[in-house]
């Protein structure tokens, strides 16, 4: 899978705070570039629900879908008129449109009753196979005629027909209410039992809101949380739907809403399906990428983004995916297969022409800050005075904020997708304040959990080669809900390799050493990067991984924890480990360790550091690494104490000990490894030490800095080799060629007289006898004929086709040396319609005005969107007698079409001497 490097589209905080808000309703259909201007004229209009999914049919009209249920459709005609106007009567567009709509809610209402199932309509699908459009909610699908708009089936995600209707449902959690019960209690409570220690109600306080979180996420996961809820939707050229769940399963359905099969390949929620040919692309929450075909079967699948695949779209001979984070990334449509495998081993012998070094310093500093706030000068002492020579500098904060209450609201919070605090901003701004934010640096991300703080900031020169920047959080407080104590981590690619850095806070005493090593363990399973960052200036950025580079270091890519079940921190190239590990001091006394440090014997004191012992066995922090400790222990000191002479000297004189660590691991399975494609990062320590003038808190600051080379591919030049082996390589350029091969096609007739309401048959068939054709009919214009004053000829109509004329299929698969029928009709009797504030008001007549169409019959290979067209005119004739049949000719109108013809084509302007082969049913 060879990736086409593009620009993100980056998204900013105030953009995404901005997307949190509620909006006004809006259609989102942006593949249709043509009604751009005309949907904005009218999106004030739609204030009654919020308009979650739009698509264009094959007649041309577009159907929304709302919430509750509703679904509205603009007709053409309005369309057309509307698209008709100059730009100076574009104003007049809204006028048009805002009466235009029909509201089928008003076809299925009787005495006031709506009988249309009421789910909210949050996908939809056109599939012009069968002229039939899908609508679905989490749990229903709903099918309609698109001509005739009649409402055919509705069935469930099991493919039961529902025969009752869907009656809205009242969900009340009463969670603020539950909140309320026990903040009221808790008060009380702290009142009458003044005799109770403060931390014993503290920790009731805090049981009780872990109590309340766990109670809600059970009510709404039984509530709201159907593991096989519908996620997305796509349907394939020969008219089968495909719909993919919250449980990574995929539903394979037939054009009348038939269950055929399920098929899963992957555990991650399915966020789009796209199909083209006979292959049905899925993208999941994950990140991955899978390829099928039309039978279910796996044919290859990759890590394309570090966060959901949300949307995919055909453009050119590329597959584009669109992440959550705003990364874009092009895949060859033809992936995976026989020339990926070539090109990649082909481009793997190259390596040392494109593959670079690059040499970065990283400042990491932790501080628990004891729910404190610094001068500037402790900021500069800690980060400023080193931060000049570094390109990134990484903070990890602990008890940013404490109290019983603010840990249960920041549990609550979470619980929605909150975060952030105060004091937690305040930091924040302080940091950036020293660092020169703005100037000198940006910050990159951050994440909050309770009293927990990490952030990034980067130099300006480095923040371009910075992307996929994730955050993520992992409670260990009570009963592994609260954050009190756990970790907050931020992930990114720095010139394309994935760097975390972990921030946590373990448990506290002495004797705890156990509850540490779990906390570890908990904290490095089950920290998933799934939710973006906050970060100042987005969460994206540089979004160009070469999928080779993913497929040849399968344990290097990057994405969600993998399918054989290795925690996602295990994936990443470099782990930083920071934070307040709580490691003590063992078999020493508070006046022994004191008498060590004043004579700064700290290699005597390493022997009974805990974290050390523990390493040592291999119990916890396995394969990380630490700086040696050349500075005093950093915990615990008076406040505002000057000197070692700071620490605690009080009633309980707890023994000094080196808390506050920092530890690592690079790309390096041993430690003299080169850095390398196959060893991309390597890392050392320049500094590692605390600060110890710093007196704001009853820990001291530690900071260092980190030397690491990284081994990454120069995009710029590997294109250039990637340009030599297309060019230079006949294997290569074979499949190539093979790929772009269209197989040759053709129809039974290029003219078509339409007479009553009996049907025309177009032949298409596929001489080739090696490869699949795939075929699409679009109707590239229509006009009247016959009357002196009649409009031109309009092109507008390629959206659809004209309201006169039904063909089906207009898309499908033609196996090689195969053929196929397409049904070409007319509805004599058509009805005319105008609305009046979405309710159409309808009558039929016989439209006797003669029509031309010109038909596209569009041919393209499975493998490529190379292609080939012939063009079928069809004419509606009321009367016509058998010496007319041989003597019809197009209209001046017809003849006059601007056409390209660049394929070989036959153009309008070739048929100038009369209809050859023309069919009269």
């Amino acid at each position: 899978m060879f990736c086409v490097p593009t620009n993100d589209a980056k998204s900013t905080e105030e953009d995404r705070k901005e997307s949190g808000k509620r909006r006004k309703p809006h259609i989102a259909c942006g593949s249709f570039v043509n009604l751009v201007g005309l949907m904005k004229a009218h999106l004030k209009l739609m204030d009654l629900a919020a308009v979650m999914v739009a698509v264009v049919v094959s007649r041309g009209e577009i159907w929304s879908g709302s919430d509750g249920g509703a679904i509205k459709v603009w007709p053409w005609d309005a369309i057309g008129k509307a698209l008709s106007l100059k730009a100076e009567e574009r104003h007049i567009a809204a006028l048009l449109m805002e009466r235009s709509y029909i509201d089928l809610r008003s076809k299925f209402t009787v005495n006031g009753v709506c009988t249309l199932p009421s789910f909210d309509v949050k996908y939809m699908a056109s599939d012009d196979c069968s002229s039939k459009v899908w609508s679905a909610g989490s749990l229903s699908f709903a099918l309609w005629d698109s001509h005739s708009r009649d409402l055919l089936k509705v069935f469930g995600i099991d493919g039961q027909v529902e025969t009752r209707l869907d009656l809205p449902s009242a969900q009340d959690l009463n969670v603020e209410d539950e909140m309320k019960t026990k903040s009221v209690s808790s008060s009380k409570k702290e009142k009458s039992q003044g005799s109770v220690s403060f931390f014993q109600r503290s920790r009731n306080a805090l049981m009780g809101a872990a109590d309340v979180v766990r109670r809600v996420a059970v009510k709404g996961t039984s509530i709201m949380e159907d593991q096989r809820r519908t996620e997305a939707i796509s349907v394939s050229m020969v008219g089968m739907i495909w719909t993919g769940c919250s449980n990574g399963s995929v539903v394979q359905w037939d054009g009348n809403g038939n269950r055929m099969q399920e098929c899963q390949h992957h555990s991650s929620s399915v966020k789009s399906i796209c199909t083209y040919g006979p292959r049905v692309w899925v993208g999941y929450a994950s990140g991955k990428v899978q390829i099928m075909d039309l039978d279910g079967n796996l044919l290859g699948e990759w890590i394309a983004h570090s966060s959901a695949v949300i949307k995919m779209a055909i453009g050119g001979s590329y597959m584009y995916t669109l992440a959550h984070h705003g990364g874009i990334r092009g895949w060859n449509i033809r992936s995976s297969g026989p020339l990926d495998d070539l090109l990649r081993t082909e481009l793997a012998n190259k390596e040392q022409a494109y593959m670079k070094l690059e040499n970065i310093k990283i400042l990491v500093g932790t501080w628990n800050v004891g729910q404190g706030r610094a001068s500037p000068n402790s900021l500069i002492s800690w980060l400023g005075s080193a931060a000049s020579e570094v390109g990134l500098v990484v903070v990890g904060l602990q008890e940013v904020e404490m109290g019983a209450g603010f840990l249960a609201m920041a549990a609550a919070k979470e619980t929605v997708g909150l975060e952030g605090s105060g004091n937690g901003q305040w930091w924040l701004n302080a940091i950036g304040k020293t660092l020169d934010e703005g100037s000198s640096f940006q910050r990159v991300g951050s994440r909050q959990l309770a009293g927990l703080l990490i952030a990034a900031w980067a130099r300006k020169g480095l923040r371009q080669y910075i992307g996929d920047v994730d955050a993520a959080a992992a409670p260990c407080g009570f009963g592994r809900a609260i954050g009190n104590k756990g970790a907050v981590g931020l992930r990114m690619r720095v010139y394309d390799r994935s760097i975390c850095f972990v921030n946590c806070h373990f448990a506290a005493h002495l004797e705890a050493v156990c509850r540490r090593n779990a906390d570890f363990d908990h904290v490095y399973r089950t920290l998933s990067f799934s939710r973006p960052t906050t970060g100042a200036h987005g969460a994206s950025g540089f979004d160009s991984l070469t999928p080779e580079a993913i497929m040849e270091m399968p344990g290097r890519a990057v994405g969600s924890q993998s399918d054989d079940g290795k925690p996602e921190l295990s994936e990443a190239d470099m782990v930083v480990f920071l934070g307040d590990f709580n490691y003590r001091l063992n078999s020493i006394t508070y006046d022994e360790a004191r008498d060590m440090i004043s004579q700064r014997c700290f290699d005597w004191l390493r022997d009974k550091d805990q974290l050390r012992a523990e390493m040592k066995a291999g119990r916890v922090f396995q394969g990380m690494r630490e700086g040696q400790i050349k500075f005093p222990p950093t915990y615990k000191f008076e406040r505002n104490q000057p000197g070692l002479s700071g620490y605690d000297s009080g009633e309980k004189k707890r023994i000094p000990a080196w808390c506050d660590r920092i530890l690592y691991r690079d790309s390096r399975s041993i430690s003299a490894a080169d850095c390398s494609s196959e060893c991309p990062v390597v890392s050392s320590i320049a500094m590692y030490e605390a600060c110890m003038d710093v007196t704001e808190s009853d820990h001291k600051p530690v900071r260092c800095i980190f030397c690491v080379e990284i081994s990454h591919a120069d995009e710029f030049i590997r294109r250039q080799e990637y340009g030599h082996i297309i060019a230079s390589n006949d294997k290569i350029k074979s499949f190539i060629e093979e790929c772009y091969v269209v197989p040759e096609t053709t129809v039974s007739t290029d003219n078509i007289i339409l007479q009553d309401q009996e049907a025309s048959l177009l032949g298409i068939s596929n001489k080739c006898d090696k490869y699949n054709a795939v075929f699409k009919i679009i109707c590239e214009g229509q006009s009247n004929v016959g009357a002196e004053n009649s409009m031109e000829f309009s092109a507008s109509c390629s959206f659809g086709f004209p309201f006169w004329l039904e063909v089906q299929p207009a898309v499908g698969i033609i196996k090689p040396g195969e053929s196929i029928e397409v049904s070409v009709r007319l509805d004599e009797f058509c009805t005319k319609e105008e609305t009046v504030d979405g309710i159409p008001q309808n009558w039929q007549c016989q439209d006797t005005m003669e029509k031309e169409a010109v038909l596209l019959v569009v041919v393209t290979g499975t493998d490529s969107t190379e292609s080939t067209s012939q063009r079928i005119y069809v004419r509606h004739c009321f009367s016509i007698s058998s010496d007319e049949v041989g003597q019809r000719v197009p209209s001046r109108r017809i003849q006059s079409i601007n056409q390209h013809g660049s394929d070989g084509s036959k153009t309008l302007s070739d048929v100038t001497s009369g209809f050859n082969n023309i069919i009269v049913p």
